[in-house]
């Protein structure tokens, strides 16, 4: 039956699966012409409903994979690209497949590993009930090959980012002096910390945007009833061609490399006005989407970024900042996803119970950090990596908030997110709930981090220096709620020594105002 009301080509011996995160230009599939070989690139339903997604980032998704497909398809390849309106009765990609498979009487269907458990775990079963037969391919994207990873992985088992990245130094010959660290140090993080004050506002670089019309996009999104949530426009911002990903790298290299490390991890809401809008993107690359598509590589990212360096004036501090998050960082979560799935997705350490505030679907807070993380969020589909680990993820912590909502909010709303990715960052680094397979200490933090690092707390209803009271920051009850209810498990650890130290100089009826400012909080999340 050709429910697809596809033409007959006797031609085809193969079939071979694109997914929408598997855009690689470069893939050696790609080297050569074959007629007989068919690549399919579809929409489908199961994509879009697995998790509510931000509108932006199923539009672009559905955009680049258009773009690729028609770009193959110039190349000289035979590509088939279906759209909702073509694969609407498929609710799921095993029928879509075993559909194909048997119109075109293939003889082979091969697909390239996908990076999400999920997926992964039905192509295998999928394999095994088609009547031809199948085969498995790498993606050629990630500096470490699937097999590879056993090696520096184990389930379980406490991992630590720093020595892993001093072994993809060592291994890739990235800033490298020989055996040792260029400049004698592996990371420059201490000097990666800094505020933006008023005087740097101006200098923040206007990032560099696109114009891709996504109107048919939500015609069929809308069609088909697709549910999404955040800000909707009918031109796209974000790169979905490989030409725009390398202009958004090189801009990047040019303009935002040269004090990205300086300020990575600084926020502001104090950069916009009626002309600019660019404290969502300050010194970001913004290439996660475009990396995490496999429009770029990450190679080709640390080969350009390495370039700027040796051709200007950038310093070291700069460019290791970035590498890190790219060489070390995005390799060792995608380590850690593949050596714990699928028990990680189900882990609660802390035993977190509390519900998703409402206010987290509309950014309608009092909580000026937490209003700006979010309505940032809802508008771009983006937040950068400290907003989402310090401000939204840090809340989310120090609130118990259940980590399956937790999971769940940060996969759809970020154009970026996939599991492989968004599962270690949010389960493991954001709410340790992992138990510390991720990171050596939870990262919960008071007001005072988001003082010292932003200028929300100027403009806020909260008072960020109070801990009791109504106007009382939120953050500071909830921080000492939160450590004093695992005090148990913490207080081993070295670095949280200072911090039950500190408590202990409250009096004892101060103590117990923080703690009963916390525990109504905590019954009243929705407020805030």
């Amino acid at each position: 039956m050709n429910c697809l009301n596809l033409p007959a080509d006797n031609s085809i011996k193969t079939v071979r699966l694109i997914l929408g995160d598997q855009l690689n230009a470069k893939h050696s599939w790609y080297k050569q012409k074959d007629p007989s070989v068919l690549y399919v690139i579809a929409e489908l339903k199961q994509e879009t409903d697995y998790v509510m997604h931000h509108i932006q980032k199923v539009c672009a998704f559905f955009a680049a994979m258009e773009n690729f497909a028609s770009a193959l398809s110039k190349a000289g390849h035979k590509v088939l690209h279906l759209t909702l309106d073509q694969t609407c009765d498929y609710p799921s990609l095993n029928g879509l497949i075993v559909s194909l498979v048997n119109h075109y009487q293939a003889q082979q269907f091969e697909y390239q590993l996908p990076d999400e458990y999920r997926l992964r775990q039905q192509l295998e079963q999928l394999s095994k009930q088609l009547a031809c037969d199948s085969r498995q391919f790498q993606t050629e994207h990630f500096f470490l090959a699937d097999d590879e990873l056993t090696k520096y992985f184990s389930a379980g088992k406490h991992h630590r980012m720093e020595a892993f990245y001093r072994k993809m130094r060592k291994r890739f010959c990235i800033l490298m002096d020989g055996e040792k660290p260029l400049g004698d140090k592996w990371n420059f993080d201490a000097d990666n910390r800094n505020k933006l004050k008023a005087q740097d506002l101006a200098a923040i670089p206007q990032p560099l945007v696109f114009a891709n019309s996504v109107v048919d996009i939500l015609a069929r999104l809308k069609r088909h009833k697709v549910k999404t949530f955040g800000q909707t426009y009918e031109e796209l911002l974000w790169p979905v061609n490989r030409q725009q990903a390398l202009q958004l790298l090189d801009y990047f290299c040019q303009y935002c490399l040269p004090k990205f490390g300086y300020f990575q991890d600084a926020m502001t809401c104090q950069a916009d006005n009626l002309l600019t809008k660019k404290q969502w993107s300050l010194y970001h690359s913004r290439l996660s989407f475009a990396l995490n598509s496999k429009m770029l590589s990450p190679q080709l990212v640390v080969n350009k970024a390495l370039a700027a360096y040796n051709n200007s004036n950038i310093q070291l501090a700069q460019v290791e900042g970035f590498i890190r998050q790219i060489l070390g960082w995005r390799e060792f979560v995608r380590g850690i996803y593949w050596a714990n799935m699928p028990a990680y997705q189900n882990m609660n350490s802390l035993e977190a119970n509390n519900q998703l505030p409402e206010w987290f679907w509309d950014g309608q807070t009092k909580m000026n950090c937490m209003r700006h993380a979010i309505e940032q969020s809802l508008e771009y589909a983006y937040a950068h990596h400290i907003q989402r680990l310090m401000v939204t993820g840090n809340f989310c912590l120090i609130a118990g908030i259940i980590p399956d909502q937790v999971d769940a909010w940060y996969l759809g709303i970020y154009i970026d997110a996939i599991e492989w990715v968004e599962l270690p960052n949010t389960r493991g680094m954001s709410q340790f709930a992992d138990g510390g397979i991720v990171g050596s200490k939870a990262y919960a933090a008071s007001g005072n981090y988001i003082n010292k690092m932003t200028d929300y707390c100027k403009s806020c209803h909260y008072q960020v220096k109070q801990s009791v009271g109504d106007n009382a920051c939120p953050l500071n009850a909830l921080y000492w709620h939160f450590m004093l209810k695992h005090q148990q498990s913490f207080s081993a650890n070295p670095r949280n020594k200072m911090v039950y130290a500190n408590w202990q100089k409250n009096a004892e009826d101060k103590q117990q105002q923080i703690l009963a400012r916390a525990e109504s909080l905590l019954a009243n999340l929705n407020q805030l």
